[in-house]
C-alpha cells in the first residue's frame, strides 16, 4: 500500500501531466502530504504554487485563475469546516462554468462519526454543484489513482466545465519519510488516461431570418456574427458589436421584436427578463456545449435550442434602432451630473489600452458598464455571474490578474472591497500580480436604492438593513494589508491614475454620495426616453 506522502506525489504528478498549471493551498494538518508535494513541484518549476491563509478567499482565487486561463485549477484544503468554506467558489463555479477542483484531505473513513477533531462528512459536502465527487482512497495503486485524477480533471475541464471534488482521506505518517519516492508514470509526461473533449453538432435554430429579430447576449456567451441588433451584456462575448444603449431600450414598443435569440445567460437587467416573459415575443436560444444550465429560460418561453443562423431582418427595423441608439447615446455622452458610478464607467472603459483585463464587481459595477460604457474590443471582461453574489471579488480580480498577460483593473464598490478583505493578503512568498482595484466608496449599498426597498415610503427602515453604512478607512485596510492607495479627487483623477505604472497591488478609491443615486438615474432614464421619443417621431411619422 502507498504511504500518504507518496499518494499525494502521484496525485500532483498526475495533475501536472494533465496541464494543471496553477494550483492554491491552504494551510493546515491533514493535507500536508499534498502541501509537501505541490511545493516540491513549485520548486521544480512544474506549477506555481499560491498559498491563501482563507479558504474562502483561496477558493475564488482559483476560480480568477481558472476564468482567465480556462484551465482547471485545484484548490487544496485540510479536512473539516476548511472543506465548507470553499463552497461560495464551488457554487459560483457551477454556475459559471469554470473548472475548478477541490482537493479536499480528509481523515480516515473509519474515524468518520467517532468524534474525532476536524472530521466531517466531506464526499458530496458540495451537493449538487459538483459536477462529480470521487475519492482517492488509500489502497489504491498508482495506476488507479493516475486514473482517479484523470477522471477529475476531464469531469472539471471537458464538457460543460465546472467544479469536481477529490476528496483524499490520509493515514498517518502524514510527512515525508524514507521509502516515499514517486512511482513512475508513463513516458514522456503524459496523463495516464488521455481524455478528448466532445464536439457537438448543434442545428440551426426553425426561426424566420428576416423577421425582425433582436439577439441577447449574456454572461459567458460566445462572439456572435449576425445582422440583426444585439444587445449584450459587458461580460458577453458579444458585447463589442452590441448595441451602446441597447439596456436603455428594451421597454420600447416601437422596439418590440417579434423575435428574441438568446445567447449566453443574460442577468443584469430586468427590461431583459420582461422581454423574454412576453407572449407576444417568439423566443429561442443559442445552445452552448459548454453552458452547466444548458440554455437560459427563466420564463420558460423558449420554443427551441439551437445554433444561431444568418439573420437578415429587413432595413426598416435595423434603421430603428440605429436611430433610437444614436439619440439615446447622445444623452449618455452629454456632459451630465449624472451617477457617479455611470460617469465613472463611461470614463474607465475607454481609458485602458488593447490587452487590457477588466473585472467587474456585483450590484452596480457591471451594471455601470453596461449601461454607460461604449462596448470595445481588445478588452478582456470578467465577472462573478454565475451567482452573481458579492463573494470573493477581490480574490477573483487577483486570480485574473496572475493568469493574464498584460495590465488588470478591477472595478468594485465598497462593500465588495470589505466583503473579501483577505483577498488583499498575500504572503511575502506568493506570486503577487499587478492589480489596480478601483473602489467606489460611497459608504454602503448603493445597488438597493435603485430597487424596490429603495423608495421614498422605506426610508425609515432603509439605511440601517440595506444601506449598511460603514465607518472603514480603505487607506488604513490598505497600508494593513500592504496594498498601495491612492485617493481620487474626481473621476478624471482615477483615470489620470491608471496611466500610471503598478507594481503589486494598489487601491484607487473614489468617494461619491449615493444619496441622489436613484434620483439621478430616473433624471437620466427621462432624458433617454425624451430623446428617442423625439427621434422615433421622424421615423415613423
Amino acid at each position: 500500500m502507498l504511504s500518504s506522502v507518496t499518494h499525494a506525489r502521484v496525485i500532483v504528478d498526475e495533475l501536472v501531466r494533465c496541464g494543471v498549471a496553477d494550483a492554491v493551498l491552504c494551510p493546515g494538518s491533514r493535507n500536508a502530504p499534498l502541501s509537501f508535494a505541490l511545493q516540491a513541484a513549485d520548486a521544480a518549476g512544474l506549477l506555481r504554487l499560491h498559498v491563501r491563509i482563507d479558504e474562502r478567499t483561496a477558493g475564488f482565487l482559483a476560480l480568477g485563475l481558472a476564468a482567465r486561463s480556462g484551465r482547471v485549477v485545484p484548490v487544496c484544503t485540510t479536512s473539516g469546516t476548511a472543506v465548507a468554506n470553499l463552497h461560495p467558489a464551488v457554487l459560483e463555479a457551477a454556475h459559471a462554468g469554470l473548472p475548478l477542483l477541490v482537493l479536499s484531505a480528509d481523515r480516515p473513513a473509519e474515524l468518520v462519526g467517532t468524534g474525532a477533531s476536524q472530521t466531517i462528512a466531506q464526499p458530496g459536502i458540495f451537493g449538487s454543484a459538483a459536477r462529480a465527487v470521487l475519492t482517492a482512497a488509500p489502497g489504491a495503486s498508482a495506476a488507479l489513482l493516475r486514473s482517479i485524477v484523470d477522471r477529475a480533471v476531464a469531469a472539471a475541464g471537458a464538457g460543460a466545465p465546472g467544479p469536481v471534488q477529490l476528496n483524499v482521506p490520509f493515514a498517518e505518517p502524514l510527512v515525508p519519510g524514507a521509502g516515499d519516492g514517486l512511482p513512475p508514470g508513463r513516458a514522456g509526461g503524459a496523463p495516464w488516461t488521455a481524455v478528448a473533449r466532445p464536439t457537438p453538432v448543434v442545428a440551426p435554430l426553425p426561426l424566420d431570418p428576416s423577421a425582425p429579430t433582436l439577439v441577447v447576449a449574456g454572461h459567458g456567451g460566445p462572439p456572435v456574427r449576425t445582422g440583426a441588433p444585439v444587445v449584450a451584456e459587458p461580460t458577453s462575448g458579444a458585447w463589442p458589436g452590441s448595441v451602446r444603449s441597447g439596456p436603455w431600450l428594451l421597454d420600447r414598443p416601437d422596439l418590440r421584436p417579434a423575435q428574441v435569440v438568446v445567447v449566453g445567460r443574460p442577468t443584469l437587467h430586468r427590461p431583459v427578463q420582461r422581454l423574454l416573459a412576453d407572449p407576444g415575443v417568439a423566443v429561442y436560444a443559442v445552445q452552448d456545449g459548454r453552458d452547466p444550465q444548458g440554455w437560459t429560460d427563466v420564463a420558460g418561453s423558449v420554443r427551441a435550442v439551437g445554433a444561431l443562423p444568418e439573420l437578415e431582418p429587413d432595413a426598416d427595423w435595423l434603421h430603428r434602432w440605429k436611430v433610437a441608439d444614436a439619440a439615446a447615446t447622445a444623452v449618455l455622452d452629454r456632459d451630465l451630473a449624472g451617477p457617479t458610478g455611470l460617469v465613472l464607467a463611461r470614463a474607465l472603459v475607454p481609458a485602458l489600452p488593447d490587452g487590457a483585463q477588466l473585472v467587474l464587481g456585483s450590484s452596480n459595477p457591471v451594471r455601470d458598464v453596461s449601461l454607460a460604457a461604449v462596448p470595445r474590443a481588445g478588452l478582456r471582461v470578467l465577472s462573478n455571474r454565475g451567482v452573481a453574489g458579492i463573494d470573493g471579488t477581490v480574490s477573483t480580480a487577483v486570480g485574473a490578474a496572475l493568469a493574464h498577460p498584460g495590465p488588470t483593473v478591477a472595478l468594485m464598490g465598497d462593500l465588495t472591497l470589505l466583503h473579501d478583505t483577505t483577498g488583499l493578503v498575500i504572503g511575502p512568498d506568493e506570486p503577487v500580480p499587478d492589480l489596480t482595484i478601483v473602489v467606489l466608496n460611497d459608504r454602503g449599498g448603493g445597488i438597493f436604492h435603485l430597487l424596490e426597498q429603495g423608495a421614498p415610503e422605506h426610508a425609515g427602515a432603509f439605511e440601517r438593513v440595506f444601506g449598511t453604512p460603514h465607518r472603514v478607512d480603505i487607506g488604513a485596510l490598505a497600508a494593513a494589508t500592504g496594498a498601495a492607495h491612492h485617493r481620487a479627487e474626481d473621476v478624471a483623477g482615477v483615470v489620470s491614475e491608471l496611466t500610471r505604472p503598478v507594481r503589486g497591488v494598489r487601491l484607487v478609491e473614489l468617494v461619491a454620495d449615493r444619496s441622489e443615486l436613484r434620483d439621478r438615474h430616473e433624471l437620466l432614464r427621462t432624458a433617454v426616453r425624451n430623446a428617442v421619443d423625439g427621434a422615433m417621431l421622424d421615423v415613423t411619422g
